[in-house]
């Protein structure tokens, strides 16, 4: 089975109206359907922070109901510490590390996202969504 992290931005793009990225990433999930979706409780923060802020209750409902479906990944004080590895020896920003780090800790097969930037510290695990496109 596929295990695979779910990069806030793919999440963002795959619910909300963003041209071109939100039709590019419906294509992509439709094309892999059988991938089981994991998600953390940092992508929830990430992508309830505008809705909130915009009292979107609708698309925070929405929100709410997509990720409730997906396989919820916990972030404990080993995933702090590799991702401070990971921050330290990639340069990543401390959202980026700490994804990577859950997906990695968790055994995901796929990292999906569209930032370039995770490939050197992902290896083969990050996966651009935009690159089948």
């Amino acid at each position: 089975m596929r295990r695979v992290y779910l990069d806030a931005c793919i999440v963002i793009y795959l619910l909300e109206d963003t041209a071109p990225f939100s039709e590019k990433t419906r294509q992509f999930f439709a094309r892999n359907s059988d991938a089981h979706l994991c998600v953390s409780p940092l992508v929830r923060m990430e992508v309830l922070l505008k809705p909130l802020r915009e009292s979107a209750t609708t698309l925070v409902a929405d929100y709410e109901d997509f990720l409730a479906a997906q396989h919820w990944l916990t972030i404990d004080d080993s995933i702090f510490n590799r991702a401070l590895h990971l921050r330290a020896h990639h340069g990543l920003k401390t959202p980026d590390s700490l994804h990577l780090a859950t997906a990695l800790h968790h055994g995901c097969n796929e990292f999906w996202t569209n930032d370039d930037r995770l490939n050197k510290a992902a290896g083969i695990l990050a996966v651009n969504v935009f690159s089948d496109a």
